[in-house]
């Protein structure tokens, strides 16, 4: 994988099962209803579905791996807790906007920004999702751009679906955070490059034709309208070497509240930055020409 320019790279998950135990509320409920019943114990999960533990309940605390943790007071729903040393606290921060962890039915988590959920959950599991659209871009033995790491899972498809290498970029330092917390993000791999930085600003950095894929999944237009400009998508044409694939996320916005068709006006962009390119479920499979 050619070395990413710029930002600062960062250590994903050092591979460890899980660094604490994380809360939802039906864990916190199970836990809580153990403690009234007096029993000795319960088998449940502290890693958000990735696998199950044995917890020991007693009347003052519960226990887990040889370590006593106080009951949480109050548990609220689509809110993951992570254990700071004194209390369970959700896994959130709010710097310029509101971060937040949010707990999903199928296990791997999604999160949102200021209340806007930034991975589909209403059919599919987010991580599902994930390795449908990077196959898309068939990434065995290629070079990938992950261009908004967000939580991961771009990359750890592409890990597991045996890309080269993938360099992944993300310039919010509270979703970085998220990330180190989630236990569905991927561990510490050679073949990943996470990069604390705006790829709007770094790709710039990035040579000609030094990756073979690229995955393209911004927020929204009105969260970040620079992801869908042209000028950057000749950048993303730049790196890219010919022949390559790229999947480009758009959602599916209601063009009748939005007054806007955006995976048209994306594939009509792209094709002005020297792309071919197809609407493809949710987004724009593109192939640069």
């Amino acid at each position: 994988m050619t070395e990413a320019a710029g930002g600062a790279e960062v250590d994903p998950p050092d591979g460890a099962p899980l660094r604490g135990p994380l809360l939802t509320l039906p864990v916190a409920t199970a836990l809580g209803a153990a403690r009234r019943a007096g029993a000795p114990g319960i088998e449940c999960s502290l890693d958000l579905g990735r696998s199950t533990t044995r917890v020991a309940t007693q009347a003052e605390a519960w226990c887990w791996r040889e370590r006593r943790y106080p009951y949480p007071e109050r548990c609220r729903e689509r809110t993951v807790y992570h254990y700071s040393g004194g209390a369970f606290e959700p896994v959130a921060r709010y710097t310029s906007a509101l971060v937040k962890l949010v707990p999903t039915d199928w296990g791997p988590p999604t999160f949102e920004i200021d209340g806007i959920k930034m991975l589909p959950t209403a059919k599919v599991s987010p991580l599902a999702d994930a390795a449908h659209k990077v196959r898309l871009i068939q990434p065995r033995g290629k070079r990938v751009l992950d261009t908004c790491g967000g939580l991961g899972y771009f990359a750890g498809c592409c890990l597991e679906q045996g890309v080269a290498g993938v360099v992944s970029y993300e310039k919010s330092a509270d979703v970085l955070w998220l990330r180190s917390l989630n236990p569905w993000s991927p561990a510490a791999d050679p073949r990943l490059a996470l990069v604390a930085g705006d790829v709007t600003a770094e790709i710039a950095k990035l040579p000609g034709q030094s990756v073979e894929a690229v995955l393209h999944d911004p927020p929204r237009f009105g969260i970040a309208g620079e992801l869908y400009a042209l000028e950057f998508y000749r950048e993303l044409a730049r790196v890219l070497g010919r022949r390559g694939r790229l999947f480009h996320y758009t959602g599916a916005p209601n063009r009748l509240t939005s007054g806007r068709d955006v995976p048209r006006e994306v594939a009509r962009r792209l094709g002005a930055a020297g792309f071919r390119t197809e609407l493809c479920g949710d987004g724009v499979l593109a192939i640069r020409s």
